[in-house]
């Protein structure tokens, strides 16, 4: 059986009677617009090695010197380039007239020359598709491959390639289908010998696919059956191409039917409608090839191509007058960034994206954000990536204006009785718009922010078309707005531009030296929110004055008098409305008077707002309503105009820095700032009182606190006494939660300015100095605690007296901190002292006196008095519980001091539970991560440590440290006692390495933060001389034992029990040595 190249072979060789038969080309002009991307293809390698896309023409050409795409698509049996070449007889070499630069590239040297390279074979490893599968193929690699700028295409169909590109030109044509920009670009079609009609010829074709499948071969007769001449799909589609051709719905306003139409031959290739014109003595095979630039049949086709070619201008001019682009403003060359939200808008608003809807799409964002320009950008995108959408242009901020445009679309689109007085022209718009002859259309309805413009009194909305060709965008400021027009699985949140894209929009339109400083510029941009519209009145303002960065955030941080003005500095810009006020303040005043006028709580919380720090704003800083769903309304507004913003947290919230300022202004040009101001002062300090133990609002209070301190000091300034006053309640906030490194800075700022203020005796001074001390000292800052409490007493003692209450407080805040260090004797003295005086000037049950007890009764502790600790405790505990309740925070520090002398007696389990009490209930009164809560804790570990419940205790105790690192730092004192007890428990179940390693980093550490002779010095060294002494290392735990017995007798004396355990101990390790006498003369 013979084998046949290609498909032309096979017919020349079973058909011999077309050898003498007239061959013809057949040709359409189409009315189509611009579609393939030549720029883009000039300069991309890879589209000129797809199997779509053969790039013939040798010459580079540049992207503006490319104005058209030529196309060729082969026939069946057959490929490129094979099918386009002409071998010569004499052997030397073939011709290709698609690429041979004598030929078409010479006709058309502004012309990109590509093939369409599919798969027609049917005989050997033919693929299973089908003409609609070929034709798909070819739509989606045209679409695929182009660009931004419309260009027109020109086909080259050879034999059933035909059929493949007039099924694809009927997809293309396809109500909603993506790829009609392909059958508007196209101009022109050169059809050489398509078998329109059929072919007998595909018998003999399908009986060689019989056969071909006999033999083993993988053979396909799908494009067989296509291509049979009774095959009733082939005349269905090309009586649909024929229709669509002669359409003037589809290619109006020029009818194709008087255009030249070269069919094949008289009977199968003939297309109704169309003329023909045929070339001689050619067959079928060699139609398609030619062998010089003087060939007959090439001359024909290229005069033909040409021809297309000089017309093409005005067959595109005419088509896209069918086209509506009615947008009022140019497109902003200055378009920066958003690419992501564009790409999310282009895949949604086209109205090819959803065929069985008139989707609606919203953006939605603060005044300035930049809404506008990115529907505008939009918009001329949707232009040049679908050709047959009209684009309309309406804006919603009142409804003369919305009416006005309406009448402008009515007027282009031709409708009729828009001059009758009475006609209501939007209903009119709606229903022509509604209407499927009109072609697609994207909507664009910007400023869709007032609810009752709206929804109300003229109700736009009831005026909005629906059209399964048609898609709505709108840009709002009213999240409420987007949801109730029913957009809710379509907003798209516009926020702030990254940093990159606002760098770029500052930099645009002013000179390099402007913005040459980049830490000014990024600061400046910080600032101003990375808001577009911000940015520009600032780059506006800059390009103007000629100033740099430098010097524009200067004004900005002088005053915010100086901000409100540069927010009001008004400037041009061809992106906005004309009679719109472009300043960034004006903007956001529309917006407010929207919400004064819908939702008056939401403005009142605004004002409020306003007055607080930036920030995590609390909730429940704001007053309550009478009705709390119309206050979770209220800010459910404000947050959907995006004047504040959600945080993680749901119980708090942000307002946008600019904003916060235009409210600031506004208030102040209305004459409302005092009056507003005393008003909020008020409203924080009746809600949120200083915080006690029976409101257990610490963290409230600290908010509150900052808020008035603010506000104090833009009123009254920063050194009026009731700033300053401000300031130390801020201060003890801080302290109440265990914040002390912040508190101790904010108790040194109040110091020191009403140490300049009111003068150095001054009873706040006196104040201020102590609680500095109170913080130092809880910082384990010691010797500079003392100094200032042994300060702040003497002065104190000078200016009221020794027995003022006060001073007595003094008194015993000092004794704390002498003992803190170690010099129990001293401590012990001052506090018999002040509990005497107290005594006498409060009484026996006064909260002071039973804090003077309790204070009493640990130094005794300290310094192993335990009986007398014991039985002064158990009395400061009952009438302290009596006085103030079981759940008292003085309450819960008798308890832990009780349990502490039990703890140092042996009476574990009394001491454990009541350790467990103080942490539960310090747990709940003061919050976990609190330090006298971990405090508990850690006692907690160690009495179960001294009970042997080892693994408990060690479980507790890396708890408690990981808190105490996180809340205080990691050289704070207590964490030192937790890591040592840590230590302890590891050393207590025989991890002797870790435990060695722990103690020697706590003793370097608390030698360095205490010295070597503070008592909590000489315990680390006693624990690490015992674990040396566990591990066998008994040389260095005597050397360390004789140094803390000879530190320890010095600091608390030879028959204090810490100092009997230490000899004890000393023994011990003298003993494992077999050093006996020494080790009996201690223990004696």
């Amino acid at each position: 059986m013979p084998r046949w190249h290609t498909y032309g072979d096979f017919f020349h060789d079973q058909f011999t009677w077309l050898a003498s038969g007239t061959v013809y080309i057949a040709i359409v002009l189409t009315a189509m617009q611009v579609g393939l991307a030549t720029e883009a293809l000039a300069e991309d390698r890879t589209f000129q090695s797809a199997s779509y896309g053969h790039y013939y023409n040798g010459c580079r050409l540049q992207p503006s010197t490319v104005r058209t795409s030529i196309i060729a698509i082969h026939g069946l049996g057959t490929e490129s380039p094979r099918t386009w070449e002409f071998k010569r007889k004499d052997g030397s070499g073939v011709v290709n007239w698609l690429s041979d630069s004598t030929m078409l590239p010479a006709v058309v040297p502004e012309a990109r020359i590509f093939t369409y390279d599919w798969d027609a074979n049917y005989f050997e490893n033919a693929p299973v598709q089908t003409l609609l599968g070929h034709a798909d193929n070819l739509l989606a690699l045209i679409a695929a491959e182009q660009g931004p700028l419309p260009r027109p295409i020109i086909f080259v169909a050879s034999c059933f390639g035909g059929l493949v590109l007039a099924e694809a030109i009927n997809r293309a044509a396809q109500e909603g289908s993506p790829y009609r920009h392909v059958l508007f670009s196209t101009v022109g079609i050169v059809f050489l010998g398509t078998p329109f009609q059929g072919s007998d010829a595909a018998r003999q074709a399908q009986w060689q696919v019989v056969v071909g499948g006999i033999l083993g071969e993988q053979t396909s007769d799908h494009l067989i059956q296509d291509l049979e001449q009774k095959h009733h799909f082939v005349r269905q589609r090309v009586q649909k191409f024929t229709e669509i051709a002669n359409a003037d719905s589809a290619f109006a306003p020029s009818r194709l039917g008087n255009q030249t139409l070269f069919p094949f031959y008289p009977y199968d290739s003939c297309l109704d409608g169309f003329p023909r014109q045929g070339l001689p003595d050619v067959t079928h095979s060699g139609m398609n090839k030619f062998d010089g630039p003087e060939n007959p049949g090439f001359k024909l086709v290229k005069d033909t191509i040409r021809r297309f070619l000089n017309s093409a201008p005005a067959v595109l001019v005419r088509h896209t007058q069918h086209r509506h682009f009615l947008v009022p403003f140019g497109r902003n060359e200055d378009f920066v960034g958003r690419e992501s939200t564009l790409q999310q808008l282009l895949e949604r608003i086209p109205p090819s994206a959803n065929k069985d809807d008139c989707q609606r799409t919203a953006v939605e964002g603060l005044g300035g954000v930049g809404k506008t320009q990115v529907a505008l950008e939009a918009a001329y995108r949707v232009r040049d990536e679908h050709p047959a959408c009209s684009v309309f242009w309406v804006p919603a901020v009142d409804s003369i204006s919305f009416e006005k445009v309406y009448r402008e679309i009515g007027e282009a689109l031709g409708v009729q009785g828009l001059d009758d007085d009475k006609a209501d022209v939007k209903s009119l718009i709606k229903a022509a718009l509604s209407r499927k002859n009109v072609g697609s259309w994207l909507l664009i309805v910007d400023n869709a922010d007032d609810l009752k413009l709206l929804f109300s009194d003229q109700a736009l909305a009831d005026y909005l078309p629906f059209s399964r060709n048609g898609s709505i965008l709108f840009t709002t400021r009213n999240h409420e707005a987007a949801v109730r027009l029913d957009i809710r699985e379509h907003i798209i949140t516009l926020k702030k531009m990254s940093d990159t894209e606002a760098t770029k929009l500052l930099r645009t339109g002013l000179k390099e030296n402007q913005t040459s400083d980049t830490e000014s510029t990024a600061r400046l941009l910080e600032f101003l929110a990375n808001l577009p519209l911000a940015i520009k009145q600032a780059s506006a303002y800059m390009a103007k004055t000629g100033i740099s960065t430098i010097k524009y955030l200067s004004y900005y941080q002088s005053s915010n008098q100086t901000t409100a003005k540069l927010l009001s500095k008004d400037f041009e810009d061809r992106g906005r409305y004309r009679d719109i006020n472009n300043p960034i303040a004006t903007t956001w005043l529309i917006s407010f008077n929207h919400i004064s006028r819908d939702m008056p709580l939401a403005a009142y919380y605004l004002k409020f707002i306003c007055f607080l720090a930036e920030k995590d704003i609390q909730i429940s800083l704001l007053p309550s309503g009478e009705d709390e769903l119309e206050a979770n309304e209220a800010i459910g507004t404000l947050k959907g105009y995006a004047f504040i913003l959600d945080r993680e947290n749901p119980d708090s919230f942000d307002i946008h820095r600019l904003v916060r300022l235009a409210m600031r202004n506004w208030l102040q040009e209305k004459g409302e700032w005092q009056e507003w101001t005393v008003h909020v002062i008020q409203q924080l300090t009746d809600k949120y009182p200083f915080p006690e133990h029976e409101n257990r609002m610490y963290e409230e209070a600290e908010q509150m606190h900052r808020q008035a301190l603010e506000l104090r000091e833009a009123i009254l300034g920063k050194e009026h006494p009731f700033t300053l006053g401000s300031m130390n309640y801020l201060a003890d906030a801080l302290y109440s939660q265990g914040k002390y490194e912040k508190a101790e800075q904010m108790y040194r700022q109040t110091l020191e300015l009403r140490e300049a203020v009111m003068g150095r005796k001054h009873p706040f001074t006196f104040a201020s100095m102590n609680n500095l001390a109170n913080a130092l000292d809880s910082q384990g800052k010691y010797e500079e605690a003392e100094q200032m409490h042994r300060q702040a007493l003497k002065l104190r003692e000078e200016a009221l007296g020794r027995e003022n209450p006060g001073t007595l407080t003094r008194m015993n805040n000092l004794a704390l901190v002498l003992r803190s260090q170690g010099k129990y004797e001293e401590a012990e003295q001052m506090h018999r002292q002040a509990l005497e005086l107290i005594k006498a000037v409060l009484g026996r049950k006064h909260p002071s006196t039973l804090t003077s007890m309790n204070n009493l009764a640990s130094v005794l502790d300290s310094r192993g008095n335990y009986e007398e600790a014991d039985q002064m405790h158990r009395q400061t505990l009952e009438l302290t519980e009596a006085a103030m309740g079981s759940e008292h925070p003085d309450t819960l520090d008798s308890i832990n001091s009780l349990a502490s002398v039990l703890d140092r007696q042996g009476k574990y389990e009394e001491a454990e539970q009541m350790y467990r009490q103080t942490v539960e209930l310090r747990e709940a009164v003061l919050g976990r991560e609190h330090p006298d809560t971990l405090n508990s804790m850690n006692n907690l570990a160690f009495v179960l440590d001294s009970q042997g419940k080892y693994e408990k205790a060690e479980q507790m105790h890396r708890q408690t440290l990981e808190l105490m690192e996180a809340a205080m730092g990691r050289e704070h004192p207590y964490i030192l006692y937790s890591m040592g007890n840590l230590a302890n428990v590891l050393r207590n179940q025989g991890k002797y390495e870790k435990a060695e390693l722990m103690h020697r980093q706590i003793l370097k550490l608390t030698e360095a933060a205490m010295g070597s002779e503070h008592p909590n010095t000489l315990d680390s060294m006693n624990n690490l001389a015992l674990v040396l002494d566990s591990q066998g290392k008994y040389e260095e735990a005597e050397q360390m034992y004789r140094q803390i017995l000879e530190l320890i007798k010095e600091v608390l004396g030879r028959e204090h029990p810490y100092t009997l355990t230490r000899m004890n101990n000393l023994a011990s390790v003298l003993r494992s040595q077999g050093k006996y006498k020494e080790a009996e003369r201690i223990f004696q």
